[in-house]
């Protein structure tokens, strides 16, 4: 295994003296970093390559897959937005079962559920003391029931991570306009941080609209992240928030080259340097450019960046075409191969996948979402049950163990060299394939910004296929190729590329 140690160029030690890391146990690597003034754009390329995930982010990219549930009074209404003006005792599930999206979830293949505990009409999924609106005025469990504290104990015996989501919008609620709302979604948001265990991610949305007295709210987001901070403190914050940020589309789809480390302004590395006291990377700040653009890191927007920080996307998508269960979309739900066309292209483009399954009025997941989810599971797990790469008799040409590439660890890797950023190795015997996987050793920084994956036909090397970065998970879909020579080519990277996992594989027919 060959973990060369980099030489730190006089740009880089600029940037250790002018940014803290409190995360990273050495200060070679940091979660942010502002550019000198007069640092040229090789020397922002190095330093953006030395930018890495917090222990937060890298738990968080780590789970790969998760699964929101957009569940409450717009299930039972029929719509897709509420107004606030609805009759609690519309919430009335005959059958709810929460370890039912639980297992399912977890059979699934996700590692997280995300709780719509309440959106923008307000309606309250837990007996919040701050509003009546809310569970405690339904019928549901004689007013008993707690629909946050059954989806947070099912998570735990399933062993899933548990989020969740609270909208600052609220259409009900009296104080909504003024600055005593903030109070009360402060309280609010003690209440879920407090009450039900451990919670891994909270998610913001940016909505803003008017309330009963028909004014808008100026969110106090600094205020809200400062209390998660403090109360759940290895709780992402997304999508509105310093953490995670939102891909751009609710398509499923992720962009072709996505980029962890993205340029921040001016203003958001201040508020980052200003509470690196306490913790690096809080970054108590709001999102600000267009997370839409095609380019979001690339060494062209580097050149005029001010600094750069660690910000990983995520796609965000339904099961159905809506969000919330429409008995009208029971014969729409996404078929498996669609599902697997938005795994390829969101895991598989260095994104987490948050896929959304939306619980009829039973309070059941239904069964036309999980057979399709189901399917997609069975038939990924077919593709991948063979990584062709991943024998003893495999022979690499370079000083890296197969193992080293194959058991599931970042900081075990394949290092390029001054002479070489070349992977190849040979197969006891040939092997048909058209599935690849690689992953980047993003603890020490997302580095590799273009490669090739080519075969031996006999007489010369030929592309199978290319790619641009790579980041915690990139896959590759291609023309079947058979051949026992194999190589990767890194052919840009912003520092010695790091290869930490690899595989090819052959898929399977169903896809």
């Amino acid at each position: 295994m060959n973990k060369r140690n980099l030489v730190l160029s006089c740009a880089t030690l600029s940037l250790i003296a002018i940014t803290a890391c409190v995360e990273q146990p050495t200060e070679r690597y940091v979660t942010s970093c502002a550019f000198p003034a007069d640092a040229t754009t090789a020397q922002k390329v190095r330093m953006a390559a030395h930018v890495v995930p917090s222990k937060r982010q890298l738990d968080w990219q780590k789970m790969e897959y998760t699964c929101f549930i957009c569940y409450g009074i717009n299930t039972f209404t029929d719509r897709e937005w509420g107004t606030g003006k609805e009759d609690p005792k519309l919430f009335d599930p005959s059958a709810l079962d929460t370890d039912q999206w639980a297992k399912t979830a977890k059979d699934a293949g996700m590692k997280m559920i995300l709780l719509t505990c309440k959106h923008h009409d307000g309606f309250c999924l837990w007996p919040s003391k701050e509003t009546d609106f809310s569970v405690a005025a339904s019928p549901w469990k004689g007013g008993k029931g707690d629909l946050v504290k059954d989806v947070a104990e099912s998570c735990k015996k399933q062993g899933l991570k548990f989020a969740v989501y609270l909208s600052p919008w609220d259409m009900n609620h009296p104080d909504y306009g003024t600055e005593k709302y903030n109070d009360v979604f402060v309280n609010q948001l003690t209440e879920l941080l407090t009450q039900y265990g451990t919670v891994d991610e909270v998610w913001f949305d940016g909505a803003c609209g008017e309330g009963p007295n028909g004014k808008k709210q100026v969110y106090d987001f600094e205020r809200y992240y400062s209390v998660i901070r403090k109360l759940q403190p290895n709780a992402v914050i997304a999508v509105m928030g310093p953490d995670v940020r939102w891909v751009g589309t609710e398509s499923g789809y992720g962009r072709d080259t996505e980029w962890s480390v993205i340029p921040a302004s001016a203003a958001n590395l201040k508020q980052i340097a200003n509470t690196s006291q306490q913790e690096s990377g809080t970054g108590t700040f709001l999102p600000e450019g267009d997370k839409m653009a095609k380019d979001l890191g690339s060494s062209a927007l580097l050149e005029k960046a001010n600094g750069v920080m660690w910000y990983p996307s995520e796609v965000d998508v339904s099961i159905r075409p809506g969000w919330y269960y429409h008995a009208a979309q029971d014969t729409l739900v996404k078929t498996p191969q669609k599902l697997i066309d938005i795994y390829y292209s969101s895991i598989g483009k260095n994104s987490l996948l948050l896929l959304n399954l939306p619980p009829d009025k039973r309070g059941l997941i239904h069964e036309n979402d999980v057979h399709s989810l189901m399917e997609m599971e069975r038939i990924l797990d077919k593709t991948f049950e063979t990584n062709f790469f991943n024998t003893p008799q495999t022979n690499i040409a370079s000083d890296v163990a197969v193992s080293d590439l194959t058991d599931e660890t970042l900081v075990t890797y394949w290092s390029g060299t001054d002479n070489s950023n070349e992977l190849a190795f040979t197969l006891a015997n040939e092997a048909t394939v058209d599935r690849l996987m690689i992953q980047e050793n993003i603890t020490e920084g997302q580095r590799i910004e273009s490669f090739v994956f080519e075969y031996w036909n006999g007489s010369s090397w030929v592309e199978a296929a290319k790619g641009t970065t790579v980041g915690f998970k990139r896959l590759l879909r291609f023309a079947p190729v058979t051949s026992n020579r194999f190589r990767i080519v890194v052919l840009e990277s912003r520092d010695t590329p790091q290869i930490s996992e690899f595989g090819i594989f052959k898929a399977s027919k169903e896809e």
